[in-house]
């Protein structure tokens, strides 16, 4: 572990460690979303331009989400069985914690520099480097940040995978993380030639009619707590199942559900495979969510936050509105 350095300084930090290896392994967290996915490819593809080996993983169930489609770079990750055991150099994006690296986890151990990067305030700095600014937008930024650092040009690939991973964590530019600077890395990234429309299309806007079926049923069976300002539903295994419709399809479903008028917090539960609720929180700004879930052994942001737990539905539901 080492001592939390400003962030300027750990980019430099960073920026050395990785321009000193032979090779360097790159990981996000497990079942990675748009900001994890984009800022591990985008480095991905300047190391690889700039002639410095990469390899570049996250853990089983090794599989990208289908609206990532249109990611560039994808045919170049490497299976987790395959990732390095004890890798010189690692570096990990938008993962607060070790165990969230999944498979993963034990290369991180034994890693020779570790390097962290990611933007939740709930990072554990579990890195020899911890590149962490709760400030940031998206764990992108800093990547950005550090593809300057490094002294490499960005390629248009990479720009595609940083515009994704921005666009994902700011909600479309909606959050209250856009700021100025935010716009100012989007123009910059769009004059690359960025697919904006195909990718907003792929990434927020097209789903299987299958989905939208189990949409509607996920919004039939949802639940109102006025008193609470509180609204959740779930969507389980059986539920998958019956619509043909993959875990990884229902992650927008919170997007819908927080639209609720009458609420300021929005929860959706989703039964992994392994019988566990993935539970996402979803706050308008008077609840921070991000203490109810660390509470339960998760993390995430003021506005957005998640946690997995093995317990019941309604026993998760039950503590969640106790902590409101």
């Amino acid at each position: 572990m080492s001592d939390d350095l400003p962030v300027e300084e750990a980019l430099t930090r960073a920026a050395r460690a990785i321009l000193s290896a032979p090779e360097v392994s790159l990981a996000c967290h497990v079942s990675p979303d748009g900001d994890a996915l984009g800022s591990m490819l985008a480095l991905h593809h300047v190391l690889r331009a700039a002639g410095i080996r990469s390899v570049a993983s996250f853990s089983e169930p090794f599989l990208v989400a289908p609206h990532y489609r249109e990611l560039p770079g994808l045919e170049l990750l490497t299976s987790p069985d395959a990732f390095p055991l004890e890798p010189r150099v690692m570096v990990t994006f938008d993962c607060g914690s070790l165990a969230r690296l999944g498979d993963l986890e034990a290369p991180a151990k034994a890693a020779g520099e570790l390097v962290v990067i990611d933007h939740h305030v709930s990072n554990q700095r579990y890195g020899t480097i911890n590149v962490i600014d709760p400030a940031a937008a998206a764990s992108g930024v800093l990547v950005r940040k550090l593809i300057d650092r490094l002294g490499f040009p960005v390629n248009r690939d990479a720009a595609v995978c940083l515009y994704a991973a921005l666009v994902c964590d700011t909600g479309r530019f909606q959050y209250e993380s856009t700021t100025p600077a935010v716009f100012e890395l989007a123009r910059e990234l769009s004059c690359f030639d960025v697919p904006i429309p195909e990718l907003s299309r792929t990434l927020f806007e097209e789903h299987r009619f299958a989905y939208l079926q189990l949409l509607a049923e996920a919004l039939q069976n949802a639940v109102l707590v006025p008193e609470k300002q509180f609204v959740w539903t779930k969507v389980s295994q059986v539920d998958l199942e019956c619509h043909d419709v993959t875990f990884d399809e229902v992650e927008g479903l919170i997007d819908v559900l927080r639209r609720t008028r009458e609420a300021q917090v929005a929860c959706v539960l989703k039964q992994a495979p392994d019988a566990t609720w993935r539970v996402s929180l979803r706050s308008l700004g008077s609840v921070d969510v991000r203490h109810i879930a660390e509470h339960q052994g998760g993390g995430g942001h003021r506005f957005a936050a998640g946690f997995t737990s093995d317990e019941s539905a309604e026993a998760i539901v039950a503590q969640i509105l106790s902590a409101l």
